[in-house]
């Protein structure tokens, strides 16, 4: 029984020595290769897998990890090729700097912007004050001249059935269901469609209306009172508006604190376009 346990313990010291490096003893400084003696870290590995597309991430770690860094010495190998830095390339670099760095400064602006308390003020101003609104619910038969939709209002109030009418005559999309528009609230509609229904009874039809799209007879169904949408129905709207205030109120901020001076303003915009300026 000694001896096995002789044997178990010798197995576990050689399993052990076989293991990578402990976890407490890697940072992401920990050099993973060198390219003519160019230290690749495992940081960059690290930055440089969080931005592969979602189906690359899914791969097992130990392809990841062959992939990236192999990836990284090819990378680091073609930049040591490079004789000189073009004046496009330096700038393209100065670009991709500031973009990146940019993006980093508001996504920490917008991490910081959308709080529970945020969302409830937001929702608070718009709906705290808001008086009830009506909302619609109308048919119609669109024809293309006046004329057409005089007679079909004559046969509409003589008895014919306004939604088959409709599914007969109209030439819009909605003829399928009988000319029904659904729901709809003011401002949704065209103006002199909207004002005919703001002054119309639930059954009544009412027309010839002239709009931009043709001639209207119109039969308003029924009204209600529109409800209110809760706030987590509202949530990523909200969010969205929040986010891109507090935004606009960073780089207000900052530009405002700065001291700028924009000498390229007299120059002819067209020498955007001179790609030769480059290699001068």
């Amino acid at each position: 029984m000694a001896r096995l346990d002789r044997f178990w313990a010798a197995f576990a010291v050689t399993a052990a020595l076989a293991l990578p490096a402990a976890a407490q003893d890697t940072t992401a400084d920990t050099v993973v290769a060198t390219v003519n003696g160019k230290p690749i870290t495992l940081g960059h590995m690290i930055v440089l897998r969080a931005t592969l597309p979602e189906q690359y991430q899914q791969l097992p770690d130990d392809v990841l990890f062959k992939g990236i860094l192999d990836q990284l010495v090819q990378q680091e190998a073609l930049e040591q090729s490079m004789p000189d830095i073009s004046k496009r390339d330096t700038l393209a670099l100065d670009n991709d700097r500031r973009g990146y760095l940019s993006g980093v400064v508001l996504q920490q602006v917008v991490q910081g912007a959308v709080t529970d308390a945020a969302l409830q003020a937001a929702y608070d101003a718009r709906f705290k004050e808001a008086l009830p609104q009506t909302e619609y619910r109308a048919s119609h038969i669109l024809v293309d001249s006046e004329q057409k939709a005089v007679e079909l209002k004559a046969q509409i109030d003589a008895g014919v059935d306004f939604a088959e009418a409709a599914r007969a005559n109209s030439t819009d999309g909605a003829a399928q269901n009988g000319g029904d528009l659904g729901w709809f609230g003011v401002g949704m509609m065209v103006k002199p469609f909207e004002e005919a229904v703001l002054t119309m009874k639930a059954g009544e039809v009412k027309g010839p209306v002239k709009t931009d799209f043709g001639w209207h007879l119109i039969k308003l169904t029924e009204t209600r009172i529109a409800s209110v949408p809760t706030l987590d129905e509202l949530r990523d709207e909200l969010a969205a508006e929040i986010e891109a205030k507090a935004v606009e109120d960073r780089i207000a901020a900052l530009t405002g604190a700065a001291t700028i001076e924009k000498p390229g303003i007299g120059i002819d915009p067209s020498l955007l376009r001179d790609e030769t300026l480059l290699d001068k």
